[in-house]
């Protein structure tokens, strides 16, 4: 999926940084939600926002650092596991809601207000990919 440099890291957690730094517009939350039915209420924890604050943004707001790179780490998770679910949002949207015993019962979209949440989910989502359930 990424190419790795020589360091271990791929470029597209270089691209994330910087992304992130130099900070997302809100209407792109609204567009990565979008792609799987998340509610405000779902993204809001997700982004480290109250669902007031979230509401308030206005389409072209740049989010701060943190959101930011939040919303891009959504993303990149999305795209995992789109690809894992062959392409099926549905099928991704409903996975991402049902608690999993690899992850102590939770939702994978409750673990997703930590980086290290986003880490497991990435995880689970590989297992999956590469058929090992348990």
């Amino acid at each position: 999926m990424d190419l790795i440099l020589e360091t271990g890291f791929s470029r597209d957690s270089f691209e994330v940084i910087q992304q992130a730094r130099s900070g997302v517009e809100r209407g792109k939350a609204d567009e990565v939600a979008g792609k799987i039915g998340l509610t405000d209420k779902e993204m809001a924890p997700i982004l480290n926002l109250s669902e007031r604050t979230l509401h308030r943004l206005r389409p072209d707001a740049l989010l701060d650092n943190n959101s930011s790179e939040r919303l891009l780490l959504l993303e990149q998770l999305l795209v995992h596991g789109l690809d894992v679910f062959d392409g099926r949002a549905d099928v991704l949207g409903r996975w991402l809601r049902i608690p999993l015993s690899e992850l102590h019962q939770q939702a994978p979209l409750t673990l997703l207000d930590t980086t290290t949440g986003f880490g497991m989910v990435h995880n689970v989502l590989g297992r999956i990919e590469h058929g090992i359930y348990a």
